[in-house]
């Protein structure tokens, strides 16, 4: 049965769930560090490895109407976005209470723009949002206490490109302290190779939205390019950033992600051993991934597959580092849009029915509780 209902349980009385594993992949070109790239490869003979294992816990929250973002507030609970209603709702990490926080205003929902990604930081919430001439980054203040609203938007980076599609919307603060965004090309792909536009980029900037220092390019918040849409944005134990990233026809992406690097589109889709270009680390067909958000946890990046509908595992820290992609809860719970790492081996996952294209069941959309080994 596709989509089973989970009830709400205790982390004590997770239930293990071993899937069948596939593969499949994308990026683009050249010489870089890190572990060797990988292409899933479907098989119907393949399974997970035995150490590698995720246990659903249950369903910490339901009937969320097209969930985007998702963020933890220092105490544990979470605020998850509204794409298409434009609202953040805290959601109590213990018992999955939801308390509507507001609307945010000047957000103009289309296609696959509105409220997208969320991210927390020194008393203020941070949004990436679709407005009626540009995407932007905002800026709002929240106290967190019982009753608070968050507050009037502040702008802190504007003028992204916007389109019906390809919006991007991921952003996360990094350990160095900044501010990282992924971007689209919005369908015009010449953007992705063009470093004055913040299109089809990954940004790295301050916390008030100015270039972060050691930038590659002096004067910009560019840090990468010749991306077509970033959709996830994850950092290891090393340091090493990791980026999802949707392909157009044949390959989708996890990249490793270096300072004034070029990903290839739209020049190249997939591997392609191209001077000049990066490979990904790994690639999918996209009818097996779509990746949208990513995490990282028990030396693996863990990726949610929107057409997919699967939440893969790669490995790349450890004995695992060149190992094969594995995918788990396949079909079983729709398409998934944002993982978030939790601590001690747990992940949050927000399944994404509500958003147009999916197919909702009764108390979809929800967010999940996952352990991971």
């Amino acid at each position: 049965m596709r989509r089973p209902v989970v009830q709400k349980a205790l982390w004590g009385a997770a239930v293990l769930v071993l899937v069948t594993g596939c593969s499949p992949g994308d990026a683009g070109g050249g010489p870089r560090t890190g572990p060797p790239s990988v292409s899933a490869r479907p098989s119907a003979s393949a399974s997970p490895s035995a150490a590698a294992r995720v246990s659903v816990a249950g369903t910490l929250a339901e009937g969320l109407k097209s969930p985007w973002g998702l963020a933890e507030l220092p105490g544990g609970d979470l605020l998850v976005s509204s794409r298409d209603e434009r609202t953040i709702t805290r959601v109590d990490g213990r018992t999955g209470a939801k308390t509507p926080l507001g609307e945010v205003p000047g957000v103009v929902p289309g296609g696959e723009g509105g409220l997208l990604g969320l991210a927390v930081r020194d008393g203020w919430v941070y949004a990436y949002l679709t407005a009626a001439s540009d995407n932007r980054i905002v800026r709002m203040r929240y106290g967190g206490g019982e009753g608070d609203r968050i507050g009037p938007p502040e702008p802190v980076f504007t003028g992204i490109p916007k389109g019906f599609v390809h919006n991007g919307g991921r952003i996360a603060f990094g350990p160095d302290g900044m501010l990282y965004a992924g971007t689209g090309e919005t369908g015009r792909t010449g953007l992705a190779q063009d470093r004055s536009s913040p299109g089809g980029k990954i940004l790295r900037m301050t916390p008030e939205g100015g270039p972060a220092p050691g930038n590659p390019f002096p004067g910009s918040v560019v840090y990468s390019y010749g991306h077509r849409n970033v959709q996830g944005l994850a950092w290891d134990p090393e340091g090493r950033l990791w980026a999802a990233e949707f392909g157009q026809n044949t390959w989708d992406e996890l990249n490793l992600v270096e300072p004034g690097r070029n990903y290839g589109w739209p020049v190249v889709e997939g591997k392609a051993g191209r001077a000049g270009f990066v490979d990904p680390v790994a690639q999918w067909p996209t009818s097996e991934a779509s990746p949208s958000g990513i995490a990282y946890a028990r030396g693996a990046i863990w990726m949610a597959g929107l057409r997919g509908e699967r939440l893969w595992r790669i490995p790349v820290s450890g004995a695992e580092r060149s190992g094969e992609p594995e995918a788990f809860l396949k079909g079983e719970y729709g398409r998934l849009r944002t993982v978030l790492a939790a601590g001690d081996g747990r992940l949050w996952l927000v399944t994404s029915e509500t958003d147009t294209r999916g197919t909702p069941g009764p108390g979809d959309d929800r967010i999940l509780r996952l352990g991971v080994r």
